[in-house]
């Protein structure tokens, strides 16, 4: 056992990234939280499986406690609302649409079980709903819900290609087109929107479709926003979203609604009080100085659609929020809010082995969820980590603010450095716009160059020399990458193309660009020392990387 310890701290010490170094500046992943990992130690010794109660009693009511905890993070009434952990991200968007398909389907189903409810109501009129509606229209029958459970689409395979489209912004996880495929509702039901030039799903065109589909009779299943987008950081205009789905809704058209907040749930904690209320934002700026969450007064965050846009959260049926991502917390450890219990019901399964109906324990946690048996020491993590940094801007925000910070100052960084020259070559850096709170995007251009080709080799280049490509541990600056392409894109990207000096037709003849994605989540790169340290080993990394990418570029041209 020695000796096979000894082999495996060997590989894991040349080959695994090197998350807690401010060289690392590739993916949302960071050193985690020392409560999170004794939590995570603590419960791990205990092997306690979640999913019913009496196999993890202690960590069962631990992930009761994080689901309350989400509730004041996101806005909810705890005791109208409920969360609880999944494995990540993917899976609590699987249960989103798992609770749309279900939801949607309930007032059909209701129309073959018991007629009168819905007497006088259409198709049109039974697919366009509220969640409220369709809950209160539930609690009229409490007694029939598994009768009408029965017809609805999670017995009926023939009522789901009915429910309507999926609208989703450009910039959605790919655990979307998954959850489509995985659930029945059908990738040609995915409808994808297009992002304006701040890569946020834009309302205008969100408004088209929607006004296209009611035009056409077709119905609406659900619209997803992005609260930090997996390339861009981006964070869609919730707030707009939500305005437009209230002026529908007078007009009698109801469609669920989802946040994607995977990556940037845990920031809104950047925006509460001690009490979980919304800090007004004019008084922002006085909370983050007498908290200390910037180290600097020169931090201009949050622009005031990125503010609205976290206040307007709580007016979504449904959120994805993940402690293993902002959270710090080791992984697996996603996690998923609604804003009304009572949707539960309706993706309910029982085991009379492990989670009878009407048994006495604080909750049946795994008759709600989409996994099967899931990790009491995930939860110990978690409530450990909450308990000691509270969800709000005296705690996480603190952390979240010096993640924004860091971020900042690497925008600013590479805003005012602007070139770099190589041997008598000028190398231009182009970053893709402000982020939103912590991701970084850009681009390495040789000065004149109008070869889009060209431009995405040299910043391939980079980044095949800064990332796993090579022996991560003993590499000077470690990036990610990302490309845009028309597909997933459209013109989005021309903004950039052409700031680079570029033309729109040279786009139009290749589709697709290359950038270095830098996730800033080390929350020390907002200390000036610190931070000046590593922009100097940034800036030596990268002259170097980019004298050998010249050579082989040029060699080519």
């Amino acid at each position: 056992m020695e000796s096979v310890l000894d082999q495996l701290s060997s590989k894991l010490r040349s080959n695994m990234m090197p998350w807690h170094s401010g060289r690392y500046l590739g993916h949302m992943n960071t050193e985690t939280l020392m409560p999170a990992m004794l939590g995570y130690f603590a419960g791990m010794l205990y092997n306690g499986n979640n999913i019913a109660y009496e196999g993890a009693p202690a960590t069962s009511e631990l992930e009761e406690e994080i689901g309350v905890d989400f509730c004041h993070l996101m806005g909810y009434d705890e005791n109208i609302g409920w969360g609880h952990l999944t494995p990540d991200g993917s899976t609590a968007n699987y249960e989103a649409v798992w609770y749309m398909r279900n939801l949607k389907s309930i007032p059909f189903a209701v129309k073959k079980t018991m007629p009168k409810l819905v007497e006088g109501m259409d198709d049109w009129a039974l697919s366009n709903m509220s969640i409220d509606q369709i809950m209160d229209l539930l609690d009229k029958v409490p007694d029939q819900l598994d009768d009408i459970k029965a017809c609805s689409a999670r017995n009926d395979d023939t009522i789901a290609p009915h429910l309507g489209k999926l609208l989703v912004p450009e910039t959605k996880h790919y655990s979307w087109l998954k959850a489509a495929d995985i659930l029945g509702i059908g990738l040609n039901n995915i409808e994808t929107i297009e992002v304006d030039g701040t890569f946020r799903m834009n309302i205008d065109k969100l408004k088209q479709k929607i006004d296209q589909l009611i035009a056409n009779k077709t119905p609406i299943l659900g619209v997803v926003s992005v609260v930090g987008s997996t390339e861009e950081g981006a964070v869609d205009n919730v707030n707009q979203v939500v305005a437009l789905k209230n002026e529908y809704a007078k007009a009698g058209i109801n469609f669920y609604y989802h946040i994607d907040s995977a990556y940037g749930g845990y920031v809104r904690s950047i925006f509460l009080d001690e009490d979980y209320n919304f800090i007004a934002f004019d008084k922002l700026h006085n909370a983050y100085k007498e908290n200390g969450v910037f180290l600097s007064n020169d931090v201009d965050w949050p622009s005031r659609d990125v503010y609205e846009a976290y206040k307007a959260m709580n007016c979504a049926d449904s959120i994805t929020v993940d402690p293993h991502k902002m959270g710090y917390i080791p992984y697996k450890a996603g996690g998923i809010v609604i804003r009304d219990k009572r949707m539960r019901n309706t993706i309910s399964y029982f085991a009379n082995y492990c989670f009878q109906k009407n048994t006495q324990i604080p909750d049946l946690l795994g008759a709600f969820v989409l996994e099967g048996s899931k990790s009491g020491a995930a939860a110990a993590s978690v409530w450990a980590c909450h308990r000691i940094l509270d969800l709000n801007v005296k705690g996480y925000g603190k952390i979240i603010g010096a993640s924004i910070e860091g971020a900042h100052n690497l925008y600013n960084k590479l805003k005012s450095q602007k070139q770099y020259d190589i041997d008598g070559t000028t190398v231009e850096i182009h970053t893709l716009c402000k982020p939103d709170f912590n991701m970084v995007d850009y681009v390495f251009n040789i000065k004149g160059n109008t070869d889009l080709n060209v431009m995405n080799s040299l910043t391939s280049a980079i980044y095949k020399s800064s990332s796993y490509y090579t022996t991560p541990y003993t590499n000077d600056l470690i990036v990610s990458h990302t490309e845009f392409d028309y597909d997933d894109y459209k013109d989005s990207p021309v903004e950039l193309i052409e700031r680079v000096g570029m033309t729109k037709s040279e786009w139009d003849s290749i589709h697709k660009v290359t950038l270095i994605r830098s996730c800033v989540v080390n929350p020390n790169l907002n200390n000036k020392e610190v931070f000046e340290y590593y922009s100097e080993q940034f800036d030596k990394a990268i002259t170097h990387k980019l004298r050998e990418a010249l050579k082989e570029i040029k060699q080519t041209m």
